[in-house]
């Protein structure tokens, strides 16, 4: 059963398209589809991203536990800085995407609310012999994101913090109006992107506040369609999208962004270490282009001279080439640029993101 965010009912009364994201209900998109992709990647949108789940970790070994099982490099950030990382299994398969933000006191944890009991209950089996208490914030607190652009221009109107001033994945503590939040610095395309953290009995005003000050800068509110459209654009994977438990770092990309080396040990660095010294895993998630009008279903089987060497992972059209794209791991082998595939009838080529020139442009 899908979860929902608490900005449901909401989104409906404004006539949105609902549909499920990261297992979770939410907006679609709330009108015209190029609206919200020229606001999304030129201006500013507001987005609903009520699909995370939010973990407070409190005590004096917190930074220290999390540090042993993430792949991050969690031991040396300082108060108001954050790092992504990921929640492997023993095996090196990924069972969470978790970014972690270290507060005065006490650490908060972002992953994602599909897997949330899982994520919860496999930190909580690590907490052995450490002081530390490990709570599931989700119930309380919500997010808000701010893409494009102006992103920056709208922050500091409402809560005089310099955005673009803050290194990816730094907090601070702020108000919009009366209401207490956080905003954590993100990366979206080329711009500096905004996280808001608030309780979410704030939501709604915050959502009603915030659509106002977008509007004000030209921009729209965002349904997950232009969101999913730009970030294929960009070939950025998504955690239980493109991959999750049945992959390892490598096969993901994700080996450079989400994995410290210069850190001690921490669950499943032996299968990390081992395929880093091979040098390359055997299969790579792709971005692909299809060559015909229809977008191939999600795990569309790929074929190289009748072989099967992998399968599409995600799928939406680009307005940048007019034609649908996606993500699909692919063998190593058929994975340089230019190479023509079969996607079950379909003819499909590998290519290269960001996609030319103006992705950010309507």
């Amino acid at each position: 059963m899908a979860l929902e965010t608490p900005l449901l009912e909401l989104h409906r009364a404004a006539g949105a398209e609902i549909g499920e994201t990261f297992g979770t209900l939410l907006p679609s998109r709330f009108g015209e589809f190029m609206r919200e992709y020229a606001a999304a990647s030129a201006a500013v949108a507001l987005v609903d991203t009520n699909y995370r789940a939010l973990f407070s970790f409190t005590g004096p070994d917190a930074q220290r536990y999390l540090n042993a099982i993430l792949t991050s490099n969690v031991r040396d950030l300082k108060p108001g800085a954050g790092v992504v990382g990921l929640l492997l299994t023993p095996q090196g398969h990924i069972l969470a995407e978790v970014e972690t933000f270290l507060l005065d006191k006490g650490i908060l944890a972002s992953s994602h609310a599909m897997v949330r009991e899982r994520t919860f209950s496999t930190f909580d089996k690590f907490i052995i012999m450490d002081d530390v208490t490990l709570e599931d914030v989700t119930p309380a607190m919500g997010t808000l994101d701010l893409v494009g652009p102006l992103s920056s221009a709208v922050i500091s109107e409402m809560a005089g913090v310099d955005l673009a001033g803050l290194p990816v994945l730094s907090h601070v503590e702020a108000k919009f109006g009366s209401v207490p939040c956080r905003i954590a610095r993100k990366a979206w395309l080329d711009h500096p992107a905004a996280m808001i953290i608030a309780a979410r009995e704030h939501l709604p005003e915050l959502w009603r506040e915030l659509e106002s000050r977008v509007r004000a800068r030209g921009g729209a509110h965002a349904g997950m369609q232009a969101i999913n459209s730009i970030r294929l654009e960009w070939g950025t994977p998504w955690f239980g999208h493109d991959y999750g438990d049945k992959n390892i770092p490598h096969e993901a990309g994700l080996e450079h962004s989400h994995i410290s080396y210069e850190k001690g040990c921490y669950t499943g660095q032996e299968i990390v270490e081992r395929v880093r010294s091979r040098g390359h895993a055997n299969r790579r998630l792709t971005e692909l282009q299809f060559l015909e009008t229809q977008t191939p279903a999600l795990g569309t089987i790929l074929l190289h001279d009748g072989k099967e060497i992998g399968e599409v992972t995600s799928a939406a059209f680009s307005p940048v080439l007019g034609r649908p794209i996606g993500l699909g791991y692919v063998r190593r082998e058929h994975a340089a640029v230019g190479t023509r595939l079969d996607a079950s009838g379909a003819p499909a080529e590998v290519i290269a993101p960001p996609l030319p020139a103006k992705s950010s442009a309507a």
